[in-house]
């Protein structure tokens, strides 16, 4: 039997509330520092909920042609910037691979949503004929995946993961599972979502998922404390640059981490709500375990998905002691959402980037807004400060609506 590929990464790239390059998002996690404020991208009057982490001031045109730029939505607009980050810090270009070994597969949760809200609007006011002719191009969740794949010249196996916030998370396993299989020597992989309009402020504010916290944007997402009272909307794009480890090694790359494991699972349960005994989070948490050949004892720190809704921080709580057991007291946790809100299709690729750098600098960055603790969710979620540690491994999780569940393991990279 061969002996199964190592997958690496080698570059990485992010559009977030927190910043457009690594550092900038990463320095402002370990700060605590939060990027939630008011809303702008949709006109919030009515709604309960009036605040977002959105990416302020993002200028397409600074890594697309602007042209090119207006005829994509901005969720393609940022999964672009993100890849084009990735691969400057990957070192790779035409002439240190072959396009034809190189693909792209991306998550995203539900496409161009502002979009699709703008030509129905064009529709019902001026009919059909007059919609856009890229409205269709630009709102397909395949087309993010698809321009990176243009753009940057990438032509080997391309796909989607649509599996709303489980996506990013979801989209990095499979690219390593591409790569094992043989099927590609690099992938570009993450997430991306800019779904912040009022179409979706409606639809999220009827099933009372939102925060309504509004008179402290920077403190209303509150993983795992007692007065959390739902996510805060978000958008942004998380890449990595995922290699062969034959192939990073052979180029002479510079390889920040390992993806080493990978679990998905169903909750088979309920549209919105996950399981209440946290079976299925449990379930892919165990399998990306097993895939990774490591035991909980070797996991040093777990990116939670922590979305500050009342249920899922309780369930996600109740499956980590459903499989770590007492050691779940002992292992660090934070919630990268306490500070960013919930970018949906892009949330788990967003912590992934900041998982691979408390690898690299042996910090974690806390859960901000942690006050008042609930007994239902007693674990150590680095409440408000930073911490150091000697991290090697993280499990890092992703929880999304249909109870879809993926969970990654990255690890120091040791050859």
């Amino acid at each position: 039997m061969a002996e199964r590929k190592r997958v690496v990464i080698t570059g990485m790239g992010v559009i977030s509330p927190l910043g457009e390059t690594v550092e900038e998002y990463w320095d402002a996690l370990v700060q605590g520092r939060s990027g939630i404020g008011p809303m702008t991208l949709a006109d919030p009057t009515g709604f309960p909920c009036r605040i977002a982490g959105e990416v302020s001031g993002f200028d397409p045109a600074s890594y697309i042609d602007g042209r090119e730029a207006r005829r994509m939505a901005r969720f393609s607009q940022m999964a672009v910037a993100s890849a084009v980050r990735a691969m400057e810090q990957a070192g790779l270009n035409e002439s240190n691979m072959d396009p034809d070994t190189a693909g792209v597969l991306l998550g995203n949760g539900n496409g161009g949503m502002p979009v699709t809200q703008e030509q129905a609007k064009v529709l019902f006011e001026r009919g059909g004929m007059k919609e856009s002719p890229f409205f269709i191009p630009m709102i397909l969740p395949n087309m993010a995946a698809a321009q990176v794949s243009r753009i940057l010249g990438l032509k080997g196996y391309t796909n989607t993961v649509i599996t709303a916030c489980a996506a990013g998370t979801q989209a990095i396993g499979e690219a390593a599972e591409v790569i094992r299989r043989g099927a590609a020597k690099v992938v570009v992989s993450g997430g991306t979502e800019a779904g912040i309009c009022e179409l979706a402020l409606g639809g999220f504010s009827v099933i009372k998922a939102l925060s309504s916290s509004n008179e402290d944007p920077s403190r209303a997402s509150r993983p795992f404390d007692a007065n959390r009272d739902g996510f805060v909307p978000s958008e942004g794009a998380g890449a990595l640059v995922l290699e062969e480890l034959e192939h990073a090694l052979g180029r002479g790359a510079n390889i920040i981490a390992e993806v080493s494991g990978y679990g998905v699972s169903s909750d088979a349960f309920h549209p919105v709500h996950p399981d209440d005994n946290g079976d299925g989070a449990a379930r892919a948490m165990r399998w990306a375990l097993a895939d990774a050949g490591v035991t909980t004892e070797d996991i040093d720190y777990i990116n939670a998905h922590g979305t500050s809704t009342p249920l899922n921080d309780a369930v996600e709580t109740l499956a980590i002691k459903q499989v770590f057991g007492d050691r779940a007291y002992k292992v660090p946790i934070s919630s990268s959402m306490s500070m960013i809100g919930h970018a949906l299709g892009a949330a788990g690729a967003v912590e992934a980037v900041a998982a691979v750098k408390s690898i690299q600098t042996g910090l974690i960055h806390p859960t901000i807004n942690y006050a008042d603790p609930d007994p239902a969710c007693d674990l150590d979620y680095v409440p408000n400060v930073a911490r150091q540690a000697d991290v090697r491994a993280v499990l890092s999780n992703s929880f999304g609506f249909g109870g879809q569940n993926a969970c990654l393991v990255l690890q120091r990279f040791e050859e």
